[in-house]
């Protein structure tokens, strides 16, 4: 059986929230209702799965707001605006702050709902490529600091002959820290250490910026 996505529907008109969850239900969503802003600050964690299809201009907390407060807690919960009273300040002020998509009222449900299914598509692949990004941040952490510090050299391209001369130590050791590298990394190539390196963000830091493909 398929697991079914969870939408936090937040808006402070009661009719609007109940027609708007008996038509995502009936396309087979969890849907969770909110009153303002501040219930669903009070009732959902700011890292849970899903999507939030916020209202713009409620009583109390508008949804910028919430979307600031969200912002500041780290929250990867994409957003999708509904309102009837929204400018194009707002518009532009809530999709540069992130924002998947803000949407006039009243609008078709369709419009809403290929919207909801889009975000959703590339809330997945983002939530991946975090999962990838902190299983390898986790390896890297792992390192020895030696071993941190050779992965470093040799992921910006720098030889083992030449790494061996700047740290003082054989061209053999620099092997022995490189096979290990490559062995705690679970790297099989090198071209594979530079996209992990690129990953989180080690060659970056060290002043490159292009980017390397992922391996087949």
């Amino acid at each position: 059986m398929t697991k079914r996505e969870t939408l936090y529907l937040v808006d402070d008109n009661a009719a609007v929230r109940h027609a708007l969850r008996l038509f995502l239900e009936s396309r087979q969503f969890q849907v969770l209702e909110f009153a303002s802003a501040e219930a669903l600050l009070a009732g959902v964690d700011p890292n849970a799965n899903g999507l939030l299809v916020l209202d713009l201009c409620m009583q109390g907390m508008s949804g910028l707001e919430l979307q600031a407060k969200l912002k500041a807690s780290d929250s990867h919960l994409p957003i999708i605006f509904i309102t009837g009273h929204g400018s194009v300040q707002d518009s532009v002020h809530a999709l540069k702050a992130g924002a998947a998509d803000f949407i006039e009222k009243p609008f078709d449900n369709e419009v809403l709902l290929e919207s909801i299914r889009q975000t959703l598509h590339q809330e997945r692949a983002l939530r991946e490529q975090r999962a990838i990004r902190a299983e390898l941040t986790h390896k890297f952490e792992r390192l020895t600091p030696r071993e941190r510090e050779v992965m470093k050299y040799i992921v910006n391209g720098t030889s083992n002959k030449h790494l061996a001369e700047l740290l003082g130590v054989s061209s053999r050791t620099i092997e022995v820290h490189r096979s290990r590298i490559m062995s705690k990394m679970g790297a099989t190539s090198l071209p594979e250490l530079v996209w992990m390196a690129l990953s989180i963000g080690i060659i970056r830091a060290w002043g490159k910026s292009q980017r390397v493909p992922c391996p087949a």
